[in-house]
């Protein structure tokens, strides 16, 4: 595969990089600053390793939203409450480049347009994976699918488990954050906001019935 390397970038065919030599450098000199040998046996490959994990992990600078979007949007004669939960994520915090991962719970009300479901998901991956703090990523996701579909409102709430606070610092193993963005009706109806926080608090949604679904807060026109 014919390949070209700019300013210690390697690139493929397809102008994706391939190794940033400068980065695998970078690492390896930490390690030296660690008093490690970079050159034995289970480091030696260690910086390519990082690095191409480094890449993954922050690729979402790279992610244009409106590719990941625009082509699962579909008009629908459909105005009651759409909810995907449980999706799994994992960011780095930009404090101290630990991990920071958990579950994000995202809900809207069409007006005229509705996101293809698969799509929640990878929006989500989109702004987790770059240096992140927990509450700018739960506006950003927010704000995301309110410029683009218009609906009448969004909630998205965020449970994070952070290794800065667990690893060091404080060490707290058990502690979750939480942080949540109401945009819409979500924020001007309590009824709507308690029945989404009332959802997403349920682990057996899918298994209910008609009624139980009756007894839930209905959403206000």
């Amino acid at each position: 595969m014919p390949c070209r390397v700019t300013e210690g970038v390697q690139t493929g065919a397809a102008g994706v990089a391939m190794y940033n030599r400068a980065v695998q450098q970078l690492i390896r000199d930490l390690l030296v600053s660690l008093g490690e040998n970079p050159d034995r046996e289970g480091l030696a490959s260690t910086p390519r390793r990082v690095e191409r994990a480094l890449r993954f992990l922050t690729s979402g600078y790279g992610a244009d939203v409106d590719a990941v979007l625009n082509g699962a949007l579909f008009s629908v004669d459909y105005s009651e409450m759409v909810i995907v939960k449980d999706v799994d994520f994992y960011s780095l915090c930009e404090h101290h480049l630990l991990p920071f991962f958990g579950k994000c719970h995202v809900a809207y009300i069409p007006r005229k347009r509705v996101i293809g479901l698969s799509k929640i998901p990878r929006l989500v991956d989109v702004f987790a994976r770059r240096l992140q703090i927990q509450e700018r990523m739960t506006n950003q996701i927010a704000e995301t699918i309110r410029e683009t579909i218009d609906p009448l409102g969004v909630a998205v709430v965020v449970e994070a488990t952070h290794l800065c606070m667990a690893m060091r610092g404080v060490e707290k193993q058990n502690s979750v954050a939480l942080t949540s963005a109401m945009l819409g009706a979500f924020q001007d109806q309590a009824r709507t906001r308690m029945e989404f926080l009332e959802l997403i608090r349920r682990r057996d949604v899918a298994t209910m019935g008609p009624a139980e679904h009756a007894s839930l807060a209905s959403v206000d026109d």
